[in-house]
This record gives C-alpha cells, structure tokens and sequence, in this order.
C-alpha cells in the first residue's frame, strides 16, 4: 500500500510543456518535427527561435541535470548519474511546467588522479577539479539568465559535488540581486535519497541491504530508469559484494525496478515542491 502511494506521487500534477507553440513554419503550418519540439522539455532539441519563443511565453524556468561518470561497481554502468539525472529532471520539469531541461554536467569532482583518490581508483571514471566544476555551473547558469531564465534549477546525482552546486548558486544569486533572476540548488534532491528512501527501504525489510554506493538503493533507482544499465544475470549470481569491487556497504542482489520507482517518486516530488516555493506558488 505504501508502495502504491509513492508511485501514484508520479503521475499526480504532471502535465507538458505549458507553452504555445515554439515552432512555426512561415506559411503557419507546424510540421511533425516542429509538433514533436512542443512536447519535449528538452532545452537542445530546440531551435534558437523556439527557445526564444517559448521565453517570452513565460517559459523561463531551466533545469541543469549534473551527473557524473564514474564507477559504480561491476553490476552498474558507468553513467548511473547521468542517465538518472536526464531522466529526473525530464520528469521534474513536465511535472513542473514552463521548464526546459539543460544538457546534463557529466564532468565533476570525483577524486585526484595523482595520487588516485576516490571513484578515480577505479577504470571509467572522469573527474575535474572543484574550481572547474564550479566555474562551469556559474558559466552555464549565467548563459541562461541572459537568455531571458529567470529560475535556473541546480540538481545533482551524486553526493561528492553538493557543496559546490551550493557554492555556484549562491555566487549567482549574489551576483543577480535585484534582477529577478534566481539559482536555486534544490538539495533535497540527492539528500531524500540518503534519509526518506533508505528508511523507506529499512522499513520494507531491507536494512542490511542499504549501504553507501552501488547498493540496493543505487542499483534499484537504475533499474528503474534505465534496466539495461545494470547487468542483472551477473549480479544474481554474483557473491557477497566487498569494498573491493567498489560497492561500499550494503548489498545490491534484491534490487529491484519497482522498489527504485519509491525512490525516483521521492526526488521527483522534492524537487517541484522546492521549484514551487522559489516561484511563490
């Protein structure tokens, strides 16, 4: 029953795009490229003119997606946090409405490579500096404010990078006062994931599965997304996970789509409410 509630979270408010038609042919007539470009959320399936359009139709939120690409133990792809963050903020901005989704940030802090550090000790994973990283949020949040943005949405995967999501959307909110422009780095996004989800789990029988990476958390919320990122034969057949392997804690053997779309539901739900309130609605 529980479950059910969660899930019904997804499909309750949601709603398209909420905005005329971007694209126009000059006789008037859309055709089915330009129909398929009303639907989509997605900020570069558009034209400059459709974009430019759909801002001044009010149109003015914009999502940026940050990832990661990075080990994720032997059962899971390396671009988990890319592909979750996509199909989230996709999710988010429908539900949300009059909001575009920005390509996803799939280069972020994930360790030194001299010495080796963190995820980097591991093959397919990519890091970059933190000043980098934040540079690039401030440049990409600030290329749609001049655009005509007015709410630009920060949300992010992985948990090694918040402080400096935080950092880069407090230099531009600092650097936009007075001009009706906002970053807003929706923490709850990530953070739901390590507190309602893993309880949600607990509750459900499987606390000794939940750990800190590549778990039954992580796993689940990819199999919800995307099955085909996650090699399911070899993990059923697979031993007890170990550090090792680069599963930290828990165990990812029960994952499951359906226990993932609880988790998704949750993030998903965080995040409007907080693109809701920054709106004042």
């Amino acid at each position: 029953m529980l479950l059910r509630t969660v899930l019904s979270a997804l499909v309750l408010g949601g709603g398209l795009l909420s905005a005329p038609a971007f694209a126009q042919s000059a006789a008037g007539v859309q055709s089915d490229n330009a129909v398929n470009a009303v639907n989509a959320v997605l900020f570069e399936k558009h034209t400059w003119t459709e974009i430019q359009s759909g801002v001044a139709a009010g149109v003015t939120t914009i999502i940026i997606p940050v990832g990661g690409t990075e080990q994720s133990g032997p059962y899971i792809a390396v671009g988990k946090h890319n592909e979750r963050a996509t199909y989230l903020a996709e999710k988010i901005a429908e539900k949300a409405g009059k909001t575009l989704v920005a390509p996803v940030v799939a280069y972020v802090p994930e360790g030194s490579t001299s010495p080796r550090s963190s995820h980097m000790r591991f093959p397919g994973t990519i890091t970059v500096p933190p000043d980098v990283f934040e540079k690039l949020l401030v440049s990409a949040g600030e290329s749609f404010q001049v655009q005509g943005f007015r709410l630009i949405v920060f949300v992010g995967d992985h948990g090694g990078y918040q402080k400096y999501m935080e950092k880069a959307a407090t230099v531009l909110n600092q650097k936009w006062h007075g001009t009706g422009a906002k970053a807003l780095y929706v923490s709850g996004f990530y953070t739901v994931i390590a507190h309602q989800y893993a309880d949600w789990l607990k509750q459900q029988g499987y606390g000794k599965d939940v750990g800190q990476h590549a778990d039954i958390s992580d796993t689940s919320l990819m199999l919800a997304v995307d099955p085909s990122m996650v090699r399911q034969d070899a993990l059923r057949h697979s031993g007890t996970p170990s550090a090792q392997e680069g599963i930290y804690g828990g165990d990812p053997r029960k994952a499951s789509a359906s226990l993932g779309q609880a988790g998704l539901a949750m993030q998903i739900n965080a995040a409007v409410q907080a693109i809701q309130s920054a709106r004042g609605f």
